[in-house]
């Protein structure tokens, strides 16, 4: 119920205390955590762990805002302090008179900076979301090099005589050396050590120990040359990680996993105890105002610096950090045993009151480790801060975020604008084609980030079956590439999954492939005119759009229409109504037809149900003409019924010629008139 309410890191102090106490007590003298064990042997497994499982995706969205607070926001608490203080030490009395601006700017450095210790050992347990997870912890573990380099630099001043501009200008340039050629032995070493991994494939068992060895012998070199360890280490383990991981074995995995979490642990508890036992066991120099003037400029120095850099970061961001995010990042800032050994390195004959620097600084590591380290917890549940959602990833969730990557890095090509997704994608394209076939080893150097993805989910879903033991009833979902995978000796040469065919497989994999993987591959671009459309569809839409025109047509020539409904002329009637305009049926010279129109009196009203359906001559349909025939000349016939399997709309005739036109102009009128009654004759009398 304890650690329920009080930080394990809080614990473990208390527990050094104690420790320290009982050891003084019976007239021993208590061990000091000196700063070389401190930086040779208990720090590293700590940044290793960190930099090797570093979550990378999230850590490279935000490098930027990690990168602000981390060098930005350490400057701003390192000269703010230190200029502070050194007022307080003019203001203050005979006891701080001699403490010079150097002395205090050293002092602001060393206390300034946010301890990754102690922020890993809070912020676990609070499962804070990931985005302030990583902001805290990136800043934690990237202010080192500014504090290396502050410390170094006014440790260096303050054995100097005179301080030039030339000093400084080198002391700011140091910075980037410190801090980037940290990174570049890092990246070296990284790169070495991956390429040993793909000749470990006949001796597995000491395929740990050179993740191992490589890593802290980049530590080595970078302190050796003064440069930045911590950023050393967290890129060895950045760039080794996905190379070894895929030449090393299952079991070496899992042996490095635990390993670095078990080794992190120890050194993590070892320091807090040793941080307790130091507090009984050193010398202290007490002085009241300088104690509580450090401790509320911290407080006061990060609240403003978080502010500051926030209302700037958020002008550039588009996930904004808001005042709860900013409130969780400014009481985040925990300081622990970095501060504490860098303080214990100082010198004597330069340092004086270096007691009081260690006083204060022990100070301060406990009233964030207790005070803030206990209440931030309630906290986080009091402002409803949203908490880190442990979910599996997925296949699915795999494929979407490749998605989005290729679909804005494609929308910064068509912009112009080459952002980070831009030069991500040039970065994947190099690792693809070149480093890959460098550092791992077979086939699997060429196989697709997808289907890498697959077999590590595949992998991990057949150990927690066989740790279940539900070995003997395994769902049919599950691939038996799962089941050979934990028995490697049974392993066939050719994978084969259960419910798809070799062909199947194969198409599904080039799919992949070609689509998910090859961003700015030339595909042929959609466009409606080289769609292949449907003959079946096609026809169905034009009958439609031919009724629907043909419904519009007879609406609207309904009001002008003046044919006779239902009713089948007879010969003299048609010659009355051909008499009205003989030039329209007037045969041509050249033509010894005469046609013989055919009415549909199906619907009389449309203009369409008068139709040429034959121009044959009489006569030459074989049989002789009738003398009925010669006496009427010129018939009309009713319309023959269409077949049930046409359509009258669909099937095309001669209503668009100019016969048709001229036979329409003689069936209407320029406006309406009434119809002639059944009896009534057509031509009325006295015309």
């Amino acid at each position: 119920s304890v650690s329920s309410i009080v930080p394990e890191s809080c614990l473990l102090i208390v527990v050094g205390l104690l420790v320290g106490g009982l050891i003084k007590g019976v007239g021993e003298k208590p061990p000091i955590l000196k700063s070389d064990i401190f930086f040779l042997f208990l720090l590293p497994p700590i940044i290793l762990d960190a930099g090797y499982f570093l979550p990378l995706r999230p850590f490279t969205e935000n490098l930027g805002t990690i990168l602000i607070f981390a060098v930005v926001g350490t400057l701003w608490n390192a000269f703010f302090l230190g200029g502070l203080m050194y007022a307080v030490c003019q203001l203050g009395g005979p006891g701080l008179n001699h403490i010079g601006l150097l002395a205090n700017l050293l002092f602001g450095s060393i206390i300034s900076a946010v301890d990754p210790v102690a922020v890993l050992a809070v912020f676990e347990e609070i499962h804070i979301n990931e985005l302030l997870h990583i902001l805290v912890f990136g800043e934690s573990l990237l202010n080192d090099a500014v504090t290396v380099v502050l410390y170094h630099l006014f440790e260096e001043f303050a054995s100097f005589e005179q301080v030039t501009i030339l000093d400084i200008i080198l002391g700011f340039l140091s910075f980037f050396v410190v801090s980037l050629g940290g990174v570049l032995v890092g990246v070296i070493y990284g790169l070495i050590a991956a390429f040993t991994s793909r000749f470990t494939s006949h001796i597995r068992v000491i395929e740990p120990l050179f993740v191992f060895l490589y890593s802290y012998m980049a530590y080595l070199s970078a302190e050796l040359f003064h440069l930045s360890g911590i950023m050393a280490l967290i890129a060895a383990g950045v760039v080794m990680r996905p190379y070894v991981e895929a030449n090393i074995s299952h079991k070496s995995h899992t042996t490095i996993k635990y390993f670095l979490k078990m080794w992190s642990s120890v050194s993590e508890t070892l320091i807090f105890i040793f941080l307790g036992v130091s507090t009984v066991a050193g010398h202290h120099y007490w002085n009241w105002t300088f104690v509580i003037s450090t401790l509320f400029f911290c407080l006061i120095a990060r609240v403003l610096g978080v502010l500051v850099l926030t209302w700037f970061i958020n002008k550039f961001r588009i996930v904004k950090l808001t005042p709860k995010d900013q409130f969780i990042i400014a009481y985040g800032g925990l300081r622990g045993a970095i501060a504490f050994s860098l303080g214990y390195l100082l010198d004597y004959e330069h340092f004086s009151m270096r007691d009081m620097f260690l006083t204060a600084i022990i100070t301060v590591i406990f009233f964030t480790v207790f005070v803030q380290g206990m209440t931030i917890r309630p906290l986080v549940d009091l402002l409803a801060v949203k908490k880190k959602q442990e979910t599996k990833r997925s296949i699915n969730e795999e494929i979407h975020t490749q998605f989005l990557d290729h679909l804005l890095t494609g929308i910064e090509d068509i912009c112009g604008h080459y952002g980070h997704h831009h030069w991500k994608d040039k970065l994947n394209r190099f690792n693809k084609k070149y480093v890959k076939k460098c550092l791992i080893a077979g086939e699997r150097s060429k196989e697709p980030q997808l289907i890498a993805f697959y077999h590590k989910m595949e992998m991990k879903q057949a150990i927690e079956l066989v740790e279940s033991g539900g070995i003997g009833k395994i769902p049919s979902a599950v691939s038996t590439v799962s089941i050979q995978n934990i028995n490697p000796q049974t392993l066939p040469l050719e994978r084969v999954l259960p419910a798809l065919s070799k062909d199947k497989e194969e198409e599904i994999r080039k799919i992949l492939r070609t689509n998910l993987q090859k961003t700015r591959q030339r595909l042929r671009s959609y466009n409606r005119h080289t769609l292949v459309a449907d003959p079946y569809e096609e026809a169905w839409n034009q009958m439609l759009l031919r009724r629907q025109k043909a419904r519009q047509l007879e609406q609207k020539m309904n009001n002008y229409l003046t044919v006779p409904a239902h009713k089948v002329d007879s010969p003299t009637m048609s010659r009355a109504r051909i008499g009205s305009d003989p030039l329209a049926y007037e045969p041509k010279e050249d033509s010894e037809n005469l046609p013989i129109i055919t009415i549909d009196p199906a619907s009389p009203q449309s203009p369409e149900s008068v139709d040429l359906m034959s121009e044959e001559p009489k006569g030459c349909s074989g049989l002789p003409p009738s003398p009925e025939e010669d006496e009427e000349g010129l018939v009309m016939r009713v319309k023959e019924p269409s077949s049930p399997g046409t359509d009258d709309v669909f099937t095309p005739g001669g209503s668009d010629s100019p016969s048709n036109q001229r036979m329409l102009r003689c069936l209407s009128d320029p406006g309406p008139r009434p119809e002639p009654e059944e009896g009534e004759p057509f031509i009325p009398k006295g015309q």
